[in-house]
């Protein structure tokens, strides 16, 4: 593997690994119970709320690829420490913004520190686990821990917001990234590095092309704005396809995606997020607008949902271990997945809340059921000197589809009187977009990921 001392990895270096994941996944969460309160404080309008959300995702999502490439190249361990001191400094940034653009700002700084240390991370538990099985388990974990994190957002935030303000929503994550960097120095096994070359047109071309096509959505009201961007996207797109298939050493070498499962995997996590992180955005502000619940009663109130979030991650693993592979854990929670989608689609200004609830439970359990096995789908159907880059393929791939997501559906169901009439037609399409992972899943996922040409 290539590894120093990787196999007398313990609990220790699990739990530290984990810990960076919990806080990047918490600020995606933690954030929607801050926004009527961004909203009424900071004078954000729902596009001003977006890109609250979408700043940092889009960087994520546009970063996690070199990410990956850094982690293998400069070694996982001090990319993951990196990110992590980032993540830290931007927190504070966004903690002490006086105004919208500065908030936003500093979330794209969270977005380049979260960038560095997610695919790091993950390198790190693949490297600590060379066994299928043990992986699978690890991975599990992982995921449970980051189902946790998405399941304390709402209501640590509502709290944080109620008590404190919405600054503490990012002050929050100063004390465990510290505590995370300090025991991944201290615990966790560095793989060694990996020499790669870093294709910084190909980052450029990426960034430019999601930025515009973030753009385009979100400010879709604004048609010159629109029609500029879309134009900016495609002619981007196309380079970078074009520069990829060029560059001696692409950030995103297109021959990994001859392999099926890979790319189902990839597409398949892309949908997920798409629906369950649009659906997050569309649900807070339905809870606290239309409703006019408080920010941590609304947290609350998902609480059916991202409970189940941490249960099914950490059910994910041990489910993918004992079928032997990946497939039948992700159609499972894809199906699951849609069916409370599009049974939250009951949800009106008066509905009783408890009719909710089952559609609340379905959506959380199937999203993060889902999710560790797509992981490990990817991760086992690449190269072993591709793992970076492949933890870094499946992550942007998933942050991606939360940009989509916050943007599509924030947009479909607009603010107002015409929230609730938007909000289920943009539960129908995050329903579509699970049911759509599905049929990739049934046709494209291998039953054993590693049955490649890689292995």
């Amino acid at each position: 593997m290539g590894t120093t001392n990787v196999r007398g990895a313990g609990p220790w270096a699990l739990l530290a690994i984990c810990m960076g994941y919990f806080m990047v996944i918490l600020d995606t969460t933690i954030v929607n119970a801050a926004l009527p309160a961004l909203r009424a404080d900071l004078g954000a309008d729902v596009t001003g709320l977006q890109w609250v959300v979408d700043g940092y995702m889009l960087v994520l999502a546009a970063g996690l690829l070199s990410g990956g490439a850094l982690a293998d190249l400069l070694g996982a361990r001090r990319v993951c420490q990196w990110g992590l001191v980032a993540f830290v400094v931007a927190s504070i940034a966004c903690g002490a913004a006086p105004n919208l653009p500065v908030l936003i700002a500093a979330r794209i700084l969270q977005g380049v520190g979260a960038a560095l240390a997610v695919p790091a991370s993950l390198a790190l538990l693949r490297a600590a686990n060379p066994d299928r099985q043990a992986r699978a388990r690890a991975v599990g974990i992982w995921g449970g821990v980051a189902g946790g994190a998405a399941a304390a957002g709402p209501i640590l935030g509502g709290l944080l917001v109620g008590l404190v303000g919405w600054e503490s929503v990012f002050l929050v994550n100063v004390p465990i990234g510290l505590a995370a960097c300090w025991l991944i120095a201290r615990t966790v096994p560095a793989p060694e590095p990996r020499p790669r070359g870093l294709d910084l047109v190909g980052q450029v071309l990426a960034a430019l092309a999601l930025t515009a096509l973030t753009v385009a959505l979100i400010e879709h009201t604004h048609v010159g704005v629109a029609v500029v961007s879309a134009a900016v996207f495609l002619v981007a797109g196309v380079a970078f396809v074009l520069a990829q298939r060029r560059a001696k050493d692409p950030m995103l070498p297109l021959s990994l995606f001859r392999d099926a499962t890979l790319s189902a995997g990839t597409a398949v996590g892309l949908l997920i997020n798409l629906g369950f992180y649009g659906e997050l955005f569309v649900l807070n502000l339905y809870l606290q607008e239309p409703r006019h619940l408080s920010a941590l009663v609304a947290g609350l109130a998902l609480l059916p949902q991202m409970g189940m979030a941490a249960i099914g991650s950490a059910l994910s693993g041990r489910y993918t271990a004992a079928t032997g592979g990946p497939r039948r854990t992700m159609l499972v929670g894809l199906l699951i997945g849609a069916a409370g989608l599009l049974g939250l689609m009951i949800a009106g200004e008066h509905t009783a809340y408890l009719w909710l609830v089952l559609p609340l439970v379905a959506t959380g359990f199937g999203m993060s059921f889902t999710m560790p096995a797509a992981t490990t789908a990817v991760t086992d159907a690449a190269p072993d000197d591709r793992a970076g880059l492949a933890a870094g393929v499946i992550n942007a791939a998933r942050q991606l589809g939360s940009v989509l997501g916050v943007a599509i559906l924030g947009g479909l169901a607009g603010h107002g009187a015409g929230l609730v009439p938007g909000m289920r037609v943009a539960l129908a399409v995050a329903g579509a977009a699970f049911l759509l992972a599905a049929v990739l899943t049934a046709v494209g996922v291998r039953h054993h990921a590693e049955d490649s040409l890689h292995a």
